[in-house]
């Protein structure tokens, strides 16, 4: 897996790439922060997930969340 560091509406975001599965892992607590200037992005992302559940979405009941190894003085990737 390929660690970095992205920016975002002048927000750096903690990524992940894995060449395996040709996937993107982003720190979802972090966009939330960019996207909503929220000042408790873990609250919101909690407080969404309830709301989509009460919807009817079909989000897994046990979505958890999963820390994301800090990465101190990554370059940024363009």
């Amino acid at each position: 897996m390929k660690k970095g560091i992205k920016i975002f509406e002048e927000r750096k975001v903690r990524t992940i790439w894995d060449e395996e599965s040709e996937e993107w892992y982003f720190s979802i607590i972090v966009v939330i922060e960019a996207l909503t200037d929220s000042d408790r992005p873990r609250k919101y992302w909690n407080d969404l997930k309830k709301k989509l559940l009460k919807e009817g979405s079909e989000l897994s009941e046990k979505i958890g969340q999963l820390k994301m190894v800090k990465l101190p003085a990554m370059p940024v990737l363009n």
